[in-house]
């Protein structure tokens, strides 16, 4: 475990906001840039790839980075990982075409499976469950910042310089974070011969991989190809025979069946899943129904960026005053309050009311986010909060690629079938969007059909809030003992 009295904690913690920087304004950064990025290389049709590449990879390793880390400390994976991200920058900066690039993110992604959770593991680590409220302030800062000044730097760096340094920007960020790890963070991992479940890993891998590329297929173009499912089917059973005889299995199923971190995973799950539609969709609604501009729809959407780490401030200075279930709770309630703002938008409605929920919904994310996390990591001793954390992040980042998937198919079905009028194609809908003047007398039918499919996929986005509140319901009540870093479940 870490060795608290060499370590320069202060320090370590830069370090691991400098890495968590990178990775937080990763998807800002670029989206502001991708048009141009697209425009010069081509394959729009792949457009979507870009980002999808990133999150698959991301997704598939984080476990199995959070076990390692487990196995060889946090500092070797640490390091790995911002070497692996900053190759993949490197990379994506010289891509000629679109399908290059793509491969490049898939490298990135990598790098942040092993970035994100390792990062959270070690201030989990380094503080106490009753220090650890300013530092959740720390860390949610960056997410609030990074979304601020991603779009920003993005615009201008196409502007004034080559649209390469979107990606080669994380260069010297790297080069800091890993030489403050490597430093000024010590640790006391006991030296003994360790069994590696590789083939765990690799059917793992495979598994969410094609999993999350089903997914992200189904979502984009409305039907899975048929062989990333039969890779997934394949996979999973071979990866759990493989996990049950494995003498030190990759995923221990005790550790995921426990139920603080069942449960606190399950309500992240869903409240991924909420967010994700409501980052989707709302800006669609925004400009396609309510006639808003661009930027109108990016400032109803960007309150809720900036409530959440408001809010996981707010949750990280309190739980230990109010407790963490309490905590949970209330960031559990505020879900369906703020999603109440979205059903009830009409298309004369005022976008101040889509800010106001999205603002709500921010906070509630703060909240519960925060509390699942320290529910989750002071649960388990050292040697297991690596893959506990990973855990957490993965349920996210799965419950993300979820809910686009689901609310997507339940957008599409509302276009193909709506209540009145003709349906709607992907060409209407992009012209909509896009320039509406060219619709001419056919606009307002398909606007009207648009309003009608995305007010059900609000009621979807409302009836996965109320789930998540009632999961967070089955989360134990634990309390935070005087020990450092340890919890004692009631």
């Amino acid at each position: 475990m870490s060795d608290i009295s060499r370590t320069n904690r202060p320090l370590v913690l830069a370090s691991v906001m400098a890495a968590m920087f990178m990775i937080a304004i990763e998807a800002t950064i670029v989206s502001t840039a991708m048009p141009q990025i697209a425009g010069q290389l081509g394959d729009l049709h792949l457009y979507a790839w870009v980002f999808s590449a990133f999150l698959l990879t991301q997704t598939a390793t984080t476990v199995v980075f959070g076990k390692l880390s487990d196995l060889y400390g946090r500092r070797p994976v640490l390091l790995v990982g911002i070497a692996v991200f900053l190759v993949g920058s490197l990379l994506c900066g010289f891509a000629t075409s679109i399908p290059l690039l793509i491969v490049f993110r898939l490298i990135q992604g990598v790098g942040a499976g092993a970035i994100q959770p390792i990062g959270i593991t070690v201030v989990g680590d380094l503080y106490s469950a009753q220090e650890r409220g300013k530092i959740q302030g720390y860390l949610a800062s960056v997410w609030g910042i990074s979304s601020v000044i991603g779009p920003l730097a993005g615009g201008l760096i196409i502007q004034h310089a080559s649209w390469a340094w979107i990606f080669w920007i994380n260069l010297p960020i790297g080069a800091i974070a890993a030489a403050g790890f490597v430093l000024f963070l010590h640790e006391g991992v006991e030296r003994q011969r360790r069994s590696i479940d590789v083939a765990g890993a690799a059917l793992f891998t495979v598994a969410i991989a094609s999993l999350m590329m089903a997914l992200t297929e189904a979502g984009t173009s409305g039907t899975a190809t048929l062989w990333p499912a039969l890779v997934f089917v394949v996979a999973a059973v071979l990866f759990v025979l493989q996990e049950r005889r494995a003498p030190d299995p990759m995923l221990d199923f005790k550790l995921w069946a426990q139920r603080p971190i069942a449960t606190s995973n399950a309500a992240t799950l869903l409240s991924g899943m909420t967010i994700i539609g409501l980052t989707t969709f709302l800006p669609m609604f925004v400009q396609g129904v309510m006639r808003q501009s661009p930027l109108v729809a990016g400032f109803a959407l960007t309150m809720m960026v900036f409530g959440w780490p408001i809010g996981a401030t707010l949750a990280a200075k309190n739980f230990v005053r109010f407790g963490l279930k309490p905590t949970l709770l209330f960031g559990a309630v505020l879900l369906p309050l703020g999603a109440v703002a979205f059903v009830v938008l009409g298309s004369s409605s005022s976008p101040v009311v889509a800010g106001v929920g999205s603002t709500i919904m921010g906070f509630g994310m703060g909240f519960l986010s925060t509390a699942c996390i320290v529910i989750i990591q002071d649960s388990v001793a050292w040697a297991q909060r690596g893959s506990a954390t990973a855990s957490n992040i993965f349920s996210r980042n799965l419950g993300s690629t979820l809910g686009a998937t689901v609310l997507g198919t339940v957008l599409n079905y509302g276009l193909a079938h709506p209540l009145s009028g003709p349906a709607v194609s992907s060409d209407q809908l992009r012209r909509l969007l896009d320039a509406p003047d060219t619709l001419a007398a056919s606009a307002d039918a398909v606007r009207g059909a648009l309003g009608q499919s995305l007010h059900v996929t609000f009621w979807g986005i409302f009836g996965i809030a109320v789930l998540t509140l009632l999961l967070s319901l089955l989360v134990p009540r634990v309390a935070i003992s005087d020990g450092p870093r340890e919890l004692v479940v009631e």
